[in-house]
């Protein structure tokens, strides 16, 4: 079986288009539940942290905030992001739809490995109009894992993967192939940059260069 796991948020999806009018939204209901009072941290911060897992983002633009709180954030989150999702906002990288095809006409099997919650991924999978291509999505939502080390172990513990490739934005897609002995593509165009990619297999400028690497 040979594979193609791409990471959602930075690397398949363009996420602020949904992602940022859903933090300010959340944000400002946090604020209007006098949950939260200080100033809303910035776009660029928020941004930055997409990718890792929903504990370290709360932790991160909510620091000092409890359990209750943290729950409450992901679920006006998810809710604002999934309206959005359904009204259209959806944008994914230039190329991303004609790469995967390319990749099933060459025998891949495509799947999703991300940190997000399942009902988010769903959404967007259900919502594109290429959701048929993948033939599994895994995140930590669905999976409750702690790492995106422990995600990409699970699927090739449940998948005869012979040949695959980790494809993501962030250090923790890296990471996740690295030790888990898959090469790895390092999306230049998402929101990790050259620094934190530095130990990729392969770095790509644009998502169609993917298919120069996965033959």
């Amino acid at each position: 079986m040979k594979a193609a796991l791409f990471d959602m948020d930075g690397t398949l999806l363009h996420t602020e288009h949904v992602a940022i009018p859903a933090f300010r939204l959340t944000f400002a209901e946090l604020k209007n539940r006098g949950l939260y009072s200080g100033d809303i941290p910035s776009e660029e911060n928020f941004l930055h942290q997409l990718g890792n897992t929903l504990d370290m983002i709360w932790g991160a633009i909510l620091p000092g905030s409890d359990t209750k709180t943290r729950l409450l954030a992901d679920k006006i989150m998810l809710e604002n992001e999934i309206r959005l999702i359904k009204s259209g906002s959806l944008f994914f990288y230039p190329g991303v739809k004609k790469t995967l095809f390319t990749l099933k006409e060459r025998g891949y099997d495509i799947f999703v490995t991300s940190n997000g919650l399942e009902q988010y991924i769903d959404a967007i999978i259900n919502h594109c109009d290429f959701g048929h291509l993948f033939t599994d999505l895994y995140s930590a939502g669905r999976f409750q894992t702690k790492s995106k080390v422990d995600l990409v172990a699970k699927l090739l513990k449940d998948y005869p993967i012979t040949k695959g490739y980790m494809i993501g934005d962030r250090k923790s897609d890296v990471k996740a192939g690295n030790l888990n002995k898959l090469p790895t593509i390092g999306c230049l165009f998402g929101y990790g940059g050259k620094t934190e990619l530095e130990d990729a297999t392969y770095l790509v400028k644009n998502f169609s260069e993917i298919t120069e690497i996965i033959l």
